[in-house]
């Protein structure tokens, strides 16, 4: 068993885990950043190609009280107010600060271009490029992360278990992934930026690592989850033909920039019969979109894949490639024409409102540990605002960063029993076989709770669905895991790794259902087909916990602030 120690541990290595090392490493933490893939090439960040939302006020006159009130709009009166205040006023700071960095957002004449995103009031957004924002972030936060003294980087670590001795957080216990050698990670504080659960879902915009690990460690540890139930489902994903090297969700700047037409199976447009306008233009509201899409494929209208068409063979080749110059390109390598053919659509599991429970320094209720971007819960509501994802992502990340250093600096640590260690890898020993053959059942398990997941708990939910969910999630847990057989003479063990991700995968599983279950309304992204109405009543938090081997939930009231909108002003360059 290898044995280290840092003050700072950064479980995770996208976006907010790489501002998260940063930040830290400034306020002088010695500092450890890992991913169970490579730094700064897994998770949500580097797939992003879309925008960033922050009220610069280089487009036009903007201020972040008018961005916080866009995104309070957004969560259906479910925001925690506090964190979304953060979000929205320190994201300024942030997309100056990655500016200094030169991660080069797009400019004319010196300004920032920003542009129009839905639910916002004016043109708010900033971007690279249509197909590298996400790809630029990361590049600009890697190359920093590189040249900060204290940082270390651990590629292929996966982090299984939150190691918490006399209630606080100490340390970790991981694996290194190819070697299969035990890794005992001591920490002053331990940063979850390891968010995102969306690959739970059979369709989704996810990368592979964002199976809930972390929400999974977190409630383990002792911390409490929040608004679980509040998956956001993106109604326009990419769903054929095959497209490689691109994000599923790029179809959204098409269709409200130039107009794309939805059309069934049949090939007829239909969001009209759904109360709603569309006219080939950007219309109709998400959800709205998303219904009608589920409902025609329901219906047997949907397109051979299990989607609807979506068309722009009625505008012209010259404003396709005026709007869209470089991705018309890469669509083309891609053996995509949009002058020739229609592409499939369908609602994708995209991202996950809720999260770890924490206070304005990202700290949970265990000592020690904190949490930042899509890790954290509350910030968004029921529904998250367009663009809130990537700032989300810095401004979580600096503050976990910076407040876990000055908690790590000044606590005392004891070494770490290794027994701790022993205890949770003894967890699947009994499963584990010399000489045996992986039987696939953890990778088998985890397809079969992906579909679970898209039919039973997705995009529009029933009580009677939700229960079924539960009922097999919950079999799954208590008989299927602990039947899987995992070879245990090769150094490279990914049939123990995949035990482990699924472990995680069904407790997120569980708690999103039994979230879902006990919020009998229909709320942002939680739509319920049975009960399709909101409630004043519901008007709350939903929270969970772990109490020995059940999950026990509760009702918390949502934190709000008073604020006053203030005046609009342009940058001065």
């Amino acid at each position: 068993m290898m044995r280290v120690s840092t003050d700072v541990f950064v479980v995770g290595a996208g976006g907010a885990g790489m501002y998260a090392a940063i930040s830290a490493a400034r306020e002088g933490a010695d500092v450890i950043v890992a991913d169970k893939s490579l730094i700064s090439r897994g998770g949500a960040t580097i797939m992003a190609q879309m925008t960033v939302a922050s009220a610069v006020g280089h487009e036009e006159p903007d201020h972040w009280t008018h961005h916080l009130a866009d995104t309070i709009e957004a969560g259906h009166s479910l925001c925690n107010e506090e964190l979304s205040a953060i979000l929205c006023e320190e994201s300024v700071t942030r997309i100056h600060e990655m500016d200094e960095w030169k991660v080069g957002w797009a400019r004319v004449e010196g300004r920032m271009t920003q542009v129009h995103a839905p639910g916002h009031g004016l043109k708010r957004c900033v971007y690279v490029d249509y197909l590298n924002t996400g790809p630029a972030v990361a590049r600009a936060l890697r190359g920093e992360v590189a040249q900060r003294p204290g940082i270390r980087r651990a590629s292929g670590l996966a982090v299984i278990e939150i190691v918490v001795q006399d209630g606080e957080a100490v340390g970790a216990v991981a694996i290194d992934v190819e070697s299969g050698e035990t890794v005992l990670v001591e920490a002053g504080a331990i940063v979850m930026a390891a968010g995102g659960l969306t690959k739970l879902y059979k369709r989704n915009s996810a990368s592979i690592n964002m199976g809930g690990e972390a929400y999974a460690m977190a409630l383990r540890a002792g911390a409490e989850l929040i608004d679980m139930e509040f998956v956001q489902f993106f109604p326009i994903g990419h769903l054929a033909p095959r497209m490689v090297g691109m994000d599923p969700i790029m179809w959204d700047p098409f269709r409200y920039k130039v107009g794309g037409r939805l059309l069934n199976g049949e090939f007829e447009e239909f969001i009209h019969n759904y109360g709603a306008s569309d006219g080939g233009n950007y219309t109709a509201r998400r959800d709205v979109a998303s219904y009608a899409i589920y409902k025609e494929v329901e219906e047997g209208r949907g397109s051979p894949h299990g989607g609807v068409w979506l068309s722009f063979d009625h505008i012209s080749e010259e404003v396709m490639k005026e709007k869209f110059g470089p991705m018309i390109g890469r669509l083309a390598k891609n053996g995509i024409d949009l002058q020739k053919q229609a592409i499939e659509v369908s609602p994708i599991a995209h991202y996950h409102m809720g999260g770890i429970r924490v206070d304005t320094e990202m700290k949970t209720r265990i000592p020690g540990l904190y949490a930042a971007g899509e890790a954290v819960g509350g910030a968004n509501g029921a529904t998250r605002l367009s663009g809130n994802a990537i700032p989300e992502a810095f401004v979580f990340g600096e503050r976990a960063g910076k407040f876990g250093a000055a908690f790590a600096k000044g606590r005392a640590r004891a070494p770490i029993d290794e027994a701790a260690a022993t205890i949770v890898l003894s967890e699947p020993k009994s499963q584990l076989q010399k000489n045996a053959e992986p039987d696939g059942s953890a990778t088998a398990l985890m397809t079969e709770l992906q579909a679970l997941m898209w039919d039973k708990v997705g995009l529009f939910r029933t009580g009677e669905k939700l229960e079924q969910a539960l009922e097999r999630i919950r079999e799954m847990q208590s008989d299927d895991l602990r039947n899987i057989t995992i070879p245990d003479d090769e150094p490279f063990n990914q049939a123990l790794l995949d035990w482990y991700e699924l472990r995680a995968g069904l407790l997120c599983a569980e708690s999103i259902t039994l979230a879902a279950i006990n919020r009998t309304e229909s709320r942002g992204a939680h739509q319920r087909e049975d009960i399709p109405d909101a409630s004043p009543e519901f008007e709350r938090n939903q929270t969970i916990e772990m109490s020995g081997d059940d999950m026990v939930t509760g009702w918390a009231e949502v934190p709000r602030i008073s604020y006053t909108l203030e005046e609009k002003q342009a940058a001065v360059i």
